[in-house]
């Protein structure tokens, strides 16, 4: 059996992964992980949360401070409460909290007056077996609320909480998380081929594009067209849980939420730095195919809960990871938070005594038979070594996967609502996985009850650069595929974005369209090329200040007294420089720096500013201060609305491009067809109102 060694390795650029662990072993698998966190004392002075305290969070605030200083009502959340105090309503700051409606008690109100100021969105009708449901929402405020028109004969109960009385037999209720997977369970069982809610249905599990969100939700709507021009399922919600998203509302108003290393940028940010919580991204996407009528065509969708993190630190808060991703159909489980605390034995003997005292012989034994019934031949040494190494996280991820079903079967009552799909990563992780390690990993999970559906190997791979040899590429897969055919299993293409026409070829040919894409990068980016290009005054003033927060992060960066941090830097200028025809040697001090990079004309290809631009929406005041990214407070939160208030310009042009990439994605790994593509292509190029975009969603 033939297995990789690993390399020490600095981080690709962009990458936001620790180095690799010292003395882990040299293992295919093995190495830094990915969502590993230090965290590190800051002294802040904070004028919003009063006087200057240390804490592990940069921005810590006592949830009881905030009952001392906000009257919350019964019905009113401590993060509803929160955002209503700051006055950040869900129209410019959507899916922070897990509901769609903060203050319940004032939209009750305006819809018994008569429903003025509130919008009814036309194209969001469904039945359950309780009747016509519809959804309407305050114009200025953005809460939103569930109407029904109840069937004859139908019984009155739906087991919506909060429910109040309209004119003509009306009832309303408010647009709540615990609502939202009340309705999930009516809307199923009435029926379980509704595609309002993300599933595994159709061929999600086999092939899919992973669409993620690392900065806004203002991408949704291009996601849908979409799907509806290609007639193509997607995962159209994809975010990295806890790293991107908010895992746990209340831990980040009480300032636990831990901090995850960016040594690219010399400092570690604090978790979910997108902004948004994992519940509300859940309800937001559903709701955002009502309002656009995705749902009419009848194309099933996933969510994506990336990067689960398995074991590690992360024991002691599973179940709140769990309970947020309650809604997610797809689950990405990330072993490398305990393979980097997983210590192997030396030596062979010592090797082969641990698996023989710890794992079950008949387990053992099957794999090996799996394996070898795959036609791959096992070093027994390496194999024993290997299980050494990841048998305590294939433990912790049988007990995590078990609290995902659990979860999904209290919470849900069909099959279709409870159903999710599964997938390991292997891929970020220093070395390329060899065939042997992907088809003893495949051969665990489907023996211990954990069939896989994607699983995602290491190609080497670097975040949003094009992979250099097409045919060494083509190699590469070919060995991963041969095994994972065995295994009914699909590859799953990570850091995918950024890669050639070319590339996502071979990756569609060689699988026959049995892959996964994980983009995500490439979505921010499109935003930053849609501002550029808006004749739009305010759309200007922010791309000028967005430009401007990476030439701050790069000068910065390329003077740090982090090794890392400058050389990165340096890179992302350089880069710049050389593609523009500009010199170089442009590093002998930072006035020289300074200089070659404001000469430059502003753009987004610049490397810097693709590489720094996700850490503006969350920068307190639009700084480029380290202090200041990742920002919880009202704040972060005032910068983050700034891109919902883009103008309908800016707005078109950031779905255009967002379609057509995706368009672009599906035609070159062949889950489209070059025809289709084509005709959608001729349609974008038509628009020029998002009305008439948004209008060719449902058709």
């Amino acid at each position: 059996m033939e297995i990789a060694s690993m390399r020490n390795r600095p981080p690709w650029k962009g990458e936001s992964c620790g180095a690799r662990v010292p003395g882990s072993p040299m293992l295919p698998i093995a190495g830094g992980s990915k969502v590993a966190r230090v965290s590190r004392p800051v002294v802040r002075k904070n004028p919003n949360y009063g006087p200057e305290t240390q804490s592990t969070h940069r921005h810590e605030k006592s949830l009881a401070d905030y009952r001392t200083r906000v009257a919350i009502g019964p019905a009113m959340s401590p993060i509803n409460a929160f955002l209503s105090k700051n006055r950040l309503r869900i129209a410019e700051n959507p899916c922070v909290s897990p509901d769609f409606c903060l203050d319940w008690e004032n939209l009750a109100a305006k819809l018994k007056a008569g429903g003025a100021g509130t919008r009814k969105w036309s194209k969001s009708g469904f039945e359950t077996a309780a009747g016509a449901w519809q959804l309407i929402e305050d114009a200025v405020t953005g809460d939103c609320a569930w109407l029904l028109a109840p069937r004859a004969g139908a019984k009155a109960a739906t087991g919506l909480a909060d429910g109040v009385s309209l004119e003509g037999a009306i009832q309303a209720f408010p647009a709540t998380f615990d609502n939202l997977l009340r309705l999930k369970n009516l809307v199923q069982e009435h029926n379980p081929d509704s595609t309002i809610f993300p599933s595994a249905g159709a061929k999600l599990g086999q092939s899919t594009l992973g669409i993620g969100a690392r900065f806004t939700t203002l991408h949704w709507p291009a996601v849908e067209w979409a799907m509806s021009a290609l007639e193509l399922g997607v995962t159209a919600n994809q975010n990295s849980i806890p790293r991107e998203l908010v895992y746990d509302v209340n831990a980040m108003l009480e300032g636990r939420l831990d901090t995850v290393p960016f040594p690219f940028i010399g400092t570690n940010v604090p978790e979910g730095h997108q902004g948004q919580s994992v519940e509300g991204m859940s309800h937001g996407c559903v709701l955002s195919k009502l309002k656009t009528g995705f749902h009419r065509r009848g194309i099933a969708w996933s969510f994506n809960a990336d990067h689960q993190p398995i074991g590690g630190k992360f024991d002691n808060r599973e179940d709140q990871l769990v309970a947020g991703c309650v809604l997610a159909s797809y689950i990405t489980f990330d072993l490398s938070p305990e393979l980097a605390q997983t210590k192997v034995p030396e030596g062979a003997a010592a090797q082969r005594d641990y698996v023989q005292a710890n794992v079950d012989t008949a387990l053992v034994q099957q794999v090996k038979a799996r394996v070898a019934g795959a036609g791959l031949q096992l070093n027994e040494e390496q194999f024993n070594a290997l299980l050494c190494y990841v048998w305590p996280a294939l433990r912790k991820m049988k007990v995590r996967d078990g609290k995902y079903r659990a979860a999904r079967e209290q919470a849900f009552t069909t099959a279709a609502g409870r159903t999710y799909l599964r997938e390991l990563s292997i891929d970020e992780l220093p070395g390329l996985t060899t065939p042997e390690t992907t088809a003893i990993m495949l051969a665990f999970c489907e023996i211990m009850g954990m069939p896989i559906h994607f699983i995602a190997p290491a190609f080497g791979f670097q975040k949003n650069m094009p992979y250099p040899d097409n045919a060494a590429l083509r190699a590469l897969i070919g060995k991963q595929w041969t095994v994972c055919q065995k295994f009914g299993a699909s590859i799953g293409f990570h850091s995918g974005s950024g890669k050639s026409a070319e590339n996502y070829q071979v990756m569609g040919q060689v699988t026959g369209g049995r892959l996964e894409i994980k983009t995500s990068g490439r979505y921010t980016y499109e935003m930053g090329v849609a501002l550029f290009h808006s004749q739009n005054p305010a759309d200007q003033a922010l791309w000028r200040d967005w430009y401007r927060f990476t030439v701050e992060l790069a000068l910065q960066g390329a003077v740090s007294a982090d090794a890392t941090e400058q050389k990165m830097a340096r890179v992302f200028i350089t880069d710049a420089l050389t593609r523009s025809g500009r010199p170089t040697d442009v590093f002998a001090s930072p006035a020289a720096t300074r200089a070659a990079v404001e000469a430059l004309p502003p753009g987004p290809d610049h490397m810097f500013w693709f590489e720094y631009n996700f850490l503006f929406v969350l920068a307190a005041g639009g700084r480029a201060q380290k202090t200041a990214l990742g920002d919880h407070t009202p704040a972060g939160y005032q910068q983050r609305a700034r891109f919902y208030a883009i103008s309908e310009e800016g707005r078109l042009n950031f779905a255009k491009g967002i379609a057509r990439y995706i368009v672009f994605l599906a035609e070159n790994t062949g889950l489209a067809s070059a025809a289709r593509c084509a005709a959608a292509r001729t349609l974008l190029d038509r628009y020029t109102t998002m009305a008439d975009f948004l209008a060719d969603i449902s058709r």
